[in-house]
């Protein structure tokens, strides 16, 4: 890379320097050709006021000799039709052709003075030519002398220039070799950082740089990198979980299982020595199978919620009906534990998935009628608040303690292990909630003090 910058750079930089060059070239040619004008024409200024018309105007011209000779200028003098009357180079001026269509007499015969570049039919080279009308009378002087422009002092320039290129192109590949430098030893450092992501715990360490791109591709570098430790932080979470998850499952699953083959042992050893007591065991296999089968419906109810994978049908679910059924079934439970259960609801429909609907508003009624007090209440409150509908359950039960709040909407996570035990949940009821919810991008809040009750309150977007 520091060799392409390098390259870039001189190459950008000769096309700068021959780009200028040949800018200055035309300029000063131009000013060359301006200034070599004037001159020429202050010549003629001088030669019309020393040529006396009436007299010999070759005789006159030869006398001038000096002038012309040193400076290798040609002077013609024609009148104002073009005809020459006499010329310094031409001995019979008769002879030469009529001038009048000459670029620089056209000109004179214009704005008073004119001039032309052109090459000479006679000379065979590029000459300047530059006319002036007399004042003294109908008479059109010119003067002519060879002109090259710039190139008639290339050689006297030429060292200069090329004195000028070198020390540019050694100034310029010093200044390139710091500038290539400048841009690729940040990267390689950089790059040195990049290698920490080998480590389990790498720490970046990036300098301030000089480019401000450079400085920005290190923060890129760092929040990426811290960016991977978060991912893998929340990655060994999840691994974590997932693995404390499948414990918790394999042991809530093995105590039914146990106690399964433990009923059945006691069958087969004929321990069972009359029809009630069979009958007895047979219904502890079948409770305890029941129970297998709500655990592993309720893990993969979480497992679909989780993965978002299952078909969910939604349709327009219409709550206080569906909360009445529900009350309606739980009527025999509430009357067991001695609870009241009210409800106050608004008519609310919401586009969801009727199965998954039930079973939140089944799971939080349950547990508020579950770990209640004897003459408890649980009240259901259903209203809207701007474009959410608000679901809360409330109980007069037995609270939850401070440092369990965060935890219950955890799998298997139970408050009371031996009472939950009793009541025969499996621990995922709330888990299973706080998942509904959250597929339907809703909230829930628990507010709770131990011995006067718990309330839940669940917010979900109506459309």
């Amino acid at each position: 890379m520091k060799k392409v910058i390098f390259k870039n750079f001189i190459v950008i930089l000769m096309l700068a320097l021959l780009l200028s060059g040949s800018i200055f070239s035309i300029v000063i040619s131009n000013i060359l050709s301006k200034n070599t004008r004037q001159n020429m024409l202050n010549i003629l200024h001088i030669i019309d006021q020393t040529i006396n018309y009436e007299a010999d105007l070759k005789a006159q011209i030869e006398e001038l000799s000096i002038i012309y000779e040193s400076n290798k200028v040609r002077i013609t003098i024609m009148d104002i039709k073009g005809n020459v009357l006499a010329d310094s180079d031409i001995s019979e001026h008769t002879s030469m052709d009529n001038h009048i269509d000459r670029e620089e007499i056209e000109e004179a015969l214009r704005e008073g003075n004119g001039w032309s570049r052109r090459k000479s039919d006679t000379l065979k080279i590029s000459m300047l030519y530059v006319s002036y009308m007399s004042v003294q009378g109908d008479y059109i002087l010119r003067i002519a002398m060879p002109f090259s422009g710039l190139m008639d002092y290339i050689l006297i320039l030429l060292p200069a220039i090329l004195l000028s290129l070198g020390v540019t192109l050694i100034i310029s590949m010093i200044l390139a070799n710091r500038f290539s430098r400048s841009i690729t030893k940040p990267l390689y450092e950089i790059s040195e950082e990049l290698l920490k992501l080998q480590e389990n715990n790498p720490e970046f360490s990036f300098r301030p740089y000089e480019y401000y791109e450079l400085n920005l591709i290190a923060d890129t570098t760092k929040r990426m990198a811290d960016a991977v430790k978060e991912s893998m932080k929340k990655i060994e979470f999840e691994k974590m979980i997932r693995q404390e998850f499948f414990t918790n499952a394999s042991h809530e699953l093995k105590t039914p299982i146990t106690s399964i083959k433990g009923y059945i042992e006691l069958l087969e050893n004929g321990m069972a020595t009359d029809d009630n007591m069979k009958k007895e065991f047979m219904s502890r296999i079948k409770k305890e199978a029941q129970n297998m089968d709500s655990l592993i419906n309720d893990i993969l109810m979480i497992s679909r919620l989780e993965t978002k994978e299952a078909e969910v049908t939604i349709t327009e679910v219409r709550i206080c009906p569906l909360i009445n059924e529900l009350i309606a079934s739980l009527k025999p439970l509430a009357a067991e534990n001695q609870v009241t259960v009210e409800m106050s609801c608004k008519p609310i429909a919401l586009s969801a998935n009727y199965g998954q609907m039930r079973e939140l508003f089944n799971n939080l009624i349950t547990n508020a009628i579950k770990y209640n007090k004897p003459n408890g209440k649980v009240k259901i409150n259903v209203t809207i608040e701007g474009r959410d509908a608000i679901f809360i359950v409330e109980d007069t039960g037995v609270g939850i303690p401070e440092e369990s709040k965060q935890r219950v909407f955890e799998r298997f996570y139970r408050v009371d292990k031996g009472r939950s035990k009793k009541m025969g949940g499996t621990g995922l009821g709330l888990s299973i909630v706080k998942h509904i919810v959250n597929y339907y991008n809703g909230s829930i809040e628990l507010d709770s003090k131990v011995g006067r009750g718990s309330k839940f309150t669940v917010r979900i977007p109506i459309s």
